[in-house]
């Protein structure tokens, strides 16, 4: 295999890319910041399947969807394997840049100061953005920042990080960005645990304690065929029986994350907290008429536990 080529600056990035530009070659791209695992490889994967054209990899650390307390200095920084990870699946060009490359007019960690950004609008403000109401903010701006130097065919995002697509694809649409977004499925240990590069900070009780996220969403998927309210009882009688975990919320929405339907498609997904870890994960459910009566639980108007 050949190794990635690694572009550092804006220059280099747009010297790389130019012969496919010239040829017409579609050019695919995948975002991340570092510290990769085989949930990333999948990603990368998906990506050279769906294109002859150069697959781009950002690995970039990106200071503005992170709030002053957040994990922004102990965020893994391991490029070596990155690069490592890349060659395997075929990535041709590495884009590593420096916050000055990405932020020439500065950036610290948090709101972008005075810069210009993407407000995600009333969807960047539910879910993970209550708890975080300047990270989408971040998330869009660096992507949007990405495109514009990039310019590619084709972008593939993580569906672990649920809102997070919905609200790229938001933008893309919005924006008229003409870029397709590809929403991959989440990758996850054998026993259901989805991977994150946060895993690594789980000591081996707290790594057992986190199963309780996927086994919640488990609960509620098998539950669903009997309707909202049960998927959601369900859900909560198996988080009642976790240990150790601090939930932020757990909600069921439509697939675009608004009111959940009455019967059909939906998602269910959580946020909590294990140790100091937080950790987020969604899984797609299909809602059935509801049978009998819930035990207890509320209506699909207002499902987030604090």
């Amino acid at each position: 295999m050949t190794a990635p080529v690694l572009a550092s600056t804006r220059a280099e990035l747009a010297d790389l890319l130019a012969p496919a530009r010239r040829s017409g070659e579609q050019i695919a791209f995948v975002p991340t910041m570092g510290a990769l695992h085989a949930g990333h490889a999948s990603l990368m994967a998906t990506a050279r399947a769906r294109t002859t054209g150069p697959v781009v990899v950002s690995i970039f650390v990106n200071p503005t969807q992170f709030a002053p307390g957040e994990d922004l200095d102990r965020y893994p920084r391991t490029l070596a394997d990155d690069l490592l990870i890349c060659e395997k699946e075929g990535v041709d060009i590495v884009f590593a840049p420096a916050v000055e490359e990405v932020y020439p007019g500065g950036a610290g960690a948090g709101p972008l100061d005075d810069s210009v950004t993407i407000d995600p609008g009333q969807l960047g403000r539910v879910l993970e953005g209550v708890s975080r109401p300047t990270h989408f903010a971040g998330v869009l701006t660096v992507v949007a920042k990405l495109f514009g130097l990039i310019r590619p065919d084709l972008a593939v995002f993580g569906q672990k990080d649920y809102q997070q697509l919905a609200l790229i694809r938001r933008m893309v649409s919005d924006l008229c960005l003409g870029v397709e977004v590809i929403g991959a499925e989440t990758v996850r240990e054998p026993d259901g645990l989805a991977l994150s590069s946060r895993n690594r900070f789980l000591d081996a009780e707290q790594r057992l304690q986190a199963l309780a996220l996927h086994d919640t969403l488990q609960a509620a998927r098998q539950a669903a065929p009997w309707g909202l309210e049960v998927a959601m009882d369900s859900a909560r009688a198996e988080l009642r029986s976790a240990h150790g975990v601090d939930l932020d919320y757990l909600v069921i929405t439509g697939p675009d994350l608004g009111p959940p339907p009455e019967a059909g498609e939906a998602r269910v997904l959580i946020a909590a907290r294990v140790g100091t870890t937080r950790l987020i994960d969604n899984l797609p459910v299909t809602l059935g008429t509801s049978v009998g009566k819930a035990s207890t639980g509320t209506s699909g108007g207002d499902l987030t536990d604090k």
